[in-house]
């Protein structure tokens, strides 16, 4: 452990402050991690040294940044993209009545800033994939304090690809970032950590997320009974018919979720449907769930108290991934998740995609096979693949030129465009910013490419 010696003037001042941190951290116990050593190192470590990011602040952003700011990190940075919103004032803390319509990360960033002297938290009110592997290797700890299982998987990736590797294949243990991950979901609740290489991803367990909720497209249009139909017809339907705003549907732009709203109505009033409300809207576009304040502090303090063990090596680390539910009563629970020896992210094995038949499955098909398959959960996967030696890009939607030359690909047999049982095709998807490798499993046996 590196400790910066030009700030050790500046311990006897922190020793006041943090007198309780001390007594964990220069005292040898019982629980010790086996590479613990009792020392005011460790603190200093803290304070002018370590360097922790925290993704998200919302709910359970907000926890995390008072609580890793009063456990002695000094140095820490919040990224995030959103606006403050009245609806978030009863459990988002660090935001007052005048700071609606200001940046998340900045507003809570002056907030601790000016409430722990001690403490320096640098705001980026930004996406996380406007920044590269530059930014994110400067960090000791990543903590997410994230709503959206895309921006989890995106630094996920982001992170493993960090990993340096020696030339006998060990990992380099400087180059390895530890993630630290919160969620909360009303009165349900999980910590994990994950360390990148060597213990479970985000990936590994994707079967542990929810499945996306979908409506029948027939029951949308014809037979809506709820208001979540009207707001989904919209969505759906009237958004790409009328195009309001000649822009995609942002979830975060007032004016879209307005638009929606109002049209939402209309639709629920012709068929007289009760119940709608903006709130609502909100949650079914963006797919909220309502936050619980007190979910959001258990979490956040499981996840600081993990950040304070892997900073000071002063007890041993979650092994590995921890579930709280207060819904009825409190349970906790605590197990080890298990890497997948085949995972889309933290392996170098491409993943096999079962094929029925390559003469009458579709690209359009596989490209829904990626989407909605609970082992991909892709959003908008864009294929490349090599045939005799050349690259061909087989659809891509997210440049408009090459979506226009691609499209009449996806009505083609997977037959038609030359693909053979056990071709890899290079899969490019917001999930990630890495490249993910499939490879192609024709389960018919002796099949005849037409």
């Amino acid at each position: 452990m590196e400790v910066n010696n030009s700030s050790v003037e500046h311990l006897p001042q922190l020793s006041k402050r943090f007198g309780h941190l001390r007594k964990i951290t220069e005292r040898p116990g019982p629980f010790c991690h086996a590479n613990f050593s009792a020392s005011p190192e460790n603190l200093e470590f803290l304070s002018t040294t370590c360097k922790i990011l925290i993704i998200g602040a919302g709910g359970l952003g907000c926890e995390l940044l008072k609580d890793v700011a009063l456990m002695g990190f000094n140095d820490i940075h919040v990224i995030d993209m959103d606006t403050i919103e009245l609806s978030n004032l009863n459990r988002q803390f660090l935001f007052r009545k005048n700071d609606i319509g200001f940046s998340k990360a900045e507003r809570a960033a002056a907030f601790i800033n000016a409430r722990v002297p001690t403490c320096h938290v640098t705001p980026h009110f930004c996406k996380i994939q406007d920044y590269g592997e530059e930014f994110y290797r400067q960090f000791h700890i990543i903590i997410c304090g994230l709503d959206s299982v895309v921006a989890r998987r995106w630094i996920n990736g982001m992170v493993l690809s960090l990993v340096k590797y020696d030339d006998d294949g060990s990992i380099e243990q400087e180059s390895v970032i530890p993630i630290i991950d919160g969620g909360t979901e009303g009165f349900k609740g999980n910590a994990r950590i994950i360390i990148p290489g060597l213990s479970a991803c985000i990936d590994c367990t994707l079967d542990l997320f929810p499945p996306q909720v979908t409506y029948p497209l027939c029951t949308l249009a014809n037979t809506p009974r709820l208001p979540e139909h009207c707001i989904e017809y919209v969505r759906v339907i009237q958004w790409e018919k009328e195009n309001p705003f000649k822009a995609p549907l942002d979830g975060d732009d007032p004016q879209h979720i307005l638009w929606i709203y109002e049209k939402s109505l209309e639709r629920a009033s012709q068929f007289n449907i009760s119940g709608l409300s903006y709130r609502l809207v909100q949650g079914v576009i963006k797919h909220i769930i309502p936050a619980v304040a007190s979910t959001n502090a258990v979490i956040a303090a499981a996840c600081a108290t993990e950040a304070f063990k892997v900073a000071t090596n002063c007890y041993e680390f979650l092994n590995n991934y921890m579930v709280f539910n207060d819904g009825d009563g409190i349970y906790t629970y605590t197990y080890a998740a298990e890497r997948k020896p085949d995972c889309l992210a933290c392996s170098n094995i491409p993943r096999s995609v079962s094929i029925e038949d390559p003469n009458t499955t579709t690209l359009e098909d596989l490209i829904k096979q990626l989407c909605e398959d609970q082992e991909f959960q892709m959003k908008s996967p864009g294929l490349t693949t090599l045939i005799d030696g050349k690259s061909k890009t087989l659809y891509m939607s997210t440049v408009k030129s090459i979506e226009e030359r691609t499209k009449c690909n996806l009505t083609c047999s997977l037959g038609e465009l030359g693909l053979k049982d056990g071709q890899e095709i290079m899969v490019a998807d917001p999930t990630t910013p890495n490249t993910i490798i499939i490879k192609l499993k024709y389960n018919t046996n002796e099949v005849e490419m037409k």
